[in-house]
């Protein structure tokens, strides 16, 4: 068995009816260069030779009453692919429209838990062209987030996918195994009792190193953004169970044009298009903030730790300056202050989010989630929008043999923090995913379309 680390419990405790947690991606084929022509069951046969290869899609959660820690991942002895694998159609005409209906109806329902923890989606008629006659085909997975980060998701795809439309699948890799309910109790009792020793030798000091680096870089003028500096939007709101997506693509030159004319990174220049298109979202809607918008950025310490668990994450908060009205002086702006918050995260450590997380029991996750819930925080905007970049391979990738037009992901969305936009570089392609509520956003792809008109205007000041 594997234990759910602690910040891989609390993604699973954090989940509710309106707030499903879970990564997911749409992708887009091109059906004409499948070997000997596409079908669904041949398609499925594909995906079949692929799940030994991939943990994720065989463990299930088990648990056991007498259990007084988190519940752990077993290898799913009763696993049936035809229980995660849908086919449907879209309406016609089957375009963009339709298809980000289709795919925020199913980011809108949480995973079923008696089983693994993904579905994958066949959506066909996309273009309102039959995928057997060669036309387009969009596939949408949906993974917990307790079981990958956005790092291990894209491992998890680069198992799914090939460089090579006639690729044999790769070799099996172990799972979880297996364990009773005396066992699970029995090794949950184990890490309670030695929940202090960790405290003490991994929590406390990380913990003072924390406020003490924090409080110098603020003395010094070189601290990252300050959590709950954020101003107010629309987006800062509680969820209902609905979700609207939008997605964008972006050609990778022209990114790594603006980010060598400015002497910029990549990902600075994904948060000023982030920074651009969001301030021409809301100022054409007359809820510009005066102050800037702040982001949370996600960033993997895979490699970095020797701490358990599947999500390894650390993250910081960064200013986005959609205060300031031209995008060059933005980008540069932008520059500056992700190199300061880059700086200050790294002097904090790869760990402090995950011995944090792994500090907290189940019962005090259940006690924490309820205060929150009820004290004045659960009406402060602690960020505007979760920002994530992920870098994908170079090559060209194949489904099935089917031809990787597109990639996009998706990550969750929270009450108070109801946008995520989602970023991954695939060939020479940037792909963008944006996922809200649409009660919080009544035009998504308004939103989504002005990421290519601030890349036109950056690459004009070029």
């Amino acid at each position: 068995m594997e234990r759910l680390s602690g910040l891989d419990a609390g993604l699973l405790y954090s989940e509710s009816a309106t707030v499903p947690i879970q990564v997911c991606s749409v992708t887009e084929l091109d059906t004409s260069t499948v070997p000997g022509g596409y079908s669904f069951e041949r398609f499925r046969e594909s995906l079949a030779t692929r799940v030994p290869a991939i943990p994720e899609f065989r463990m299930v959660l088990a648990d056991s009453d007498l259990n007084v820690d988190h519940p752990v991942w077993v290898e799913d002895k009763n696993f049936d692919l035809s229980r995660h694998v849908n086919r449907i159609a879209l309406p016609a005409p089957g375009g963009r429209d339709e298809l980000a209906a289709v795919c925020g109806r199913i980011a809108s329902v949480a995973l079923d838990r008696t089983k693994p923890l993904w579905e994958m989606w066949v959506i066909e008629g996309v273009g309102g062209t039959r995928p057997e006659d060669g036309g387009p085909l969009a596939l949408m997975l949906k993974v917990h987030h307790a079981a990958v980060d956005g790092v291990s998701a894209a491992t998890l795809l680069s198992k799914l996918l090939d460089t090579e439309p006639d690729a044999d699948p790769p070799d099996p890799v172990d799972g979880p195994g297996q364990a009773s309910a005396l066992e699970i109790a029995a090794d949950g009792l184990w890490r309670v009792v030695t929940m202090p020793w960790h405290v003490t030798t991994r929590v406390v000091p990380a913990t003072a190193a924390l406020v003490a680096k924090t409080v110098n870089r603020a003395v010094s003028g070189i601290a990252m953004a300050a959590p709950f500096s954020a101003p107010m939007t629309p987006f800062n709101a509680r969820l209902t169970s609905e979700r609207s997506i939008a997605l964008a693509q972006l050609d990778l030159e022209d990114v790594k044009t603006v980010k060598n004319k400015g002497d910029v990174k990549v990902n600075d220049v994904v948060m000023a298009l982030c920074a651009g298109a969001l301030r021409g979202y809301l100022e054409g809607r007359g809820q510009l903030p005066s102050k800037p918008l702040i982001a949370v950025v996600p960033a993997s310490v895979h490699g970095q730790s020797d701490r358990p668990g599947r999500n390894q994450l650390s993250g910081m908060f960064c200013n986005l300056h959609t205060d300031i009205e031209d995008p060059w002086k933005r980008l540069q702006a932008i520059g500056e202050s992700t190199t300061r918050a880059k700086e200050h995260s790294t002097s904090l450590g790869p760990t402090v989010m995950v011995d944090l997380a792994q500090s907290i029991t189940r019962t005090m996750f259940s006690t924490l989630f309820g205060l929150l819930a009820r004290t004045p925080l659960a009406n402060t905007a602690i960020h505007n929008v979760v920002i994530s970049n992920v870098a994908g391979p170079s090559e060209t990738l194949y489904s099935a043999g089917a031809k990787v037009k597109a990639l996009y992901p998706l990550g969750p969305i929270f009450h108070g923090s109801g946008l995520n936009i989602t970023v991954f570089s695939l060939g020479d392609k940037l792909n963008v995913g944006i996922i809200s509520c649409p009660q919080l956003a009544d035009d998504l792809w308004d939103l989504a379309d002005r990421f290519e008109l601030e890349l036109k205007e950056l690459l004009s000041r070029c």
